[in-house]
């Protein structure tokens, strides 16, 4: 789909779309909160809701508001002073939000989650229930990271991937990544549209990041990638742009836009393919890489080559054709001990070698999210 069809079609008309900031778009350059910036944008978001669309805001800017309060040169380095500075600064940065959307008659609600709260199937409904409740309530909500408790093993390390996975949970139209540069750059100019983020894609990126946050550009295509795979639309512009969010909204050309798949994930393919971490990973040969890529098959212990890592029955796992590329993911019916001793047999050969025949499949297709890899 050509790019000025995607502004015209699903941006301009869209009805639902997240917003996400980074630390640099709300904070001067000593990481204290800039309050002409808030303004800025909760003005321009205010009229957005003011539109009749419906939007989620997830905004960084905890740590960096902290460093300023704490009056602090550079960022913290060790976990424990990264959520003491968090602790500092959300509070701040909340306050700032509610008295601007204040001034703009929007009601305005904090949400903090962790990763864990994604990897858990029932957590991540109840996400998706608090955030429906709060817009019956016309709240607009605002959701960061919870930097105070998080732990290296649970972070995001950035907000760009929790933007990801809120679009894809609330099934935004568009997911609207406010950085401080006009989009994807090559050659000194900015790449109008980009249709799939691979390898050609990501080596645009500089392996850079600002001084206050914990992004980059790698991660905001990494984000892209996520929103598009679902079926949805990215875009990345310049959170100083004048109007940044009107003109967008009006099919203006600016930024770079992603072009999302054509096939739109069910929600729960979303959680399957984007959400949840998996536990542990198996290897199949080409014919059952095909089977699955293109065939939409379920998957046999016959095209399985190889187990890694130690999994149980019902956790996710993501499947690996032999080039090692990632192909699919999916709820496994079969734990890895299963797996390694019924791996390239046919299913008439599971219960003689296991004693049991529970399921045909390893991986069901309706337990199943596939990837394309070209």
């Amino acid at each position: 789909m050509p790019a000025t069809a995607v502004r015209n079609e699903i941006i301009a008309r869209c009805r639902r779309l997240v917003v996400k900031v980074g630390t640099n778009a709300i904070c001067d350059a000593s990481g204290r909160l800039d309050c002409s910036a808030v303004e800025n944008l909760t003005g321009q978001i205010a009229a957005v809701v003011k539109s009749g669309r419906k939007v989620a805001l997830v905004s960084s800017g905890a740590i960096g508001s902290g460093m300023g309060e704490l009056a602090l040169s550079a960022r913290p380095k060790t976990m424990p002073q990264l959520q003491a500075a968090a602790a500092v600064g959300q509070g701040r940065l909340m306050q700032a939000f509610h008295e601007a959307f204040a001034r703009c008659g929007v009601k305005v609600a904090q949400v903090l989650l962790t990763r864990d709260d994604f990897e858990d199937r029932s957590r991540y409904l109840n996400i998706r229930n608090t955030l429906a409740a709060l817009e019956e309530y016309g709240a607009l909500p605002i959701i960061n990271e919870n930097d105070t408790v998080a732990v290296e093993e649970i972070r995001f390390g950035e907000n760009d991937v929790l933007a990801a996975l809120v679009a894809t949970m609330l099934g935004a139209e568009v997911a609207v990544f406010l950085t401080g540069v006009d989009g994807v750059m090559k050659d000194g100019k900015i790449v109008d549209v980009i249709t799939q983020v691979d390898d050609q894609a990501m080596a645009l990126v500089r392996a850079d990041r600002s001084k206050l946050g914990s992004g980059g550009m790698a991660s905001k295509l990494t984000a892209a990638a996520m929103v598009t795979r679902a079926g949805e639309v990215a875009v990345i512009a310049n959170c100083s742009a004048p109007r940044v969010l009107e003109r967008l909204l009006a099919g203006e050309k600016l930024g770079t836009v992603f072009v999302p798949a054509r096939r739109r994930m069910t929600s729960r393919q979303r959680w399957i393919g984007q959400a949840a971490r998996a536990a542990g990973r198996i290897v199949v040969d080409d014919g059952a890489a095909r089977a699955l890529v293109s065939g939409g098959k379920s998957l046999l212990p016959s095209g399985i080559t190889a187990v890694a890592g130690r999994f149980e029955r019902g956790d996710m796992i993501a499947v690996f054709d032999a080039a090692g590329r990632e192909i699919a993911r999916g709820l496994t019916n079969y734990s890895s001990q299963q797996i390694d001793a019924i791996k390239g047999l046919k299913t008439s050969a599971i219960a003689r070698q296991l004693g049991e025949k529970p399921y045909d499949e390893v991986i069901h297709r309706n337990n199943m999210t596939v990837r394309k890899t070209d």
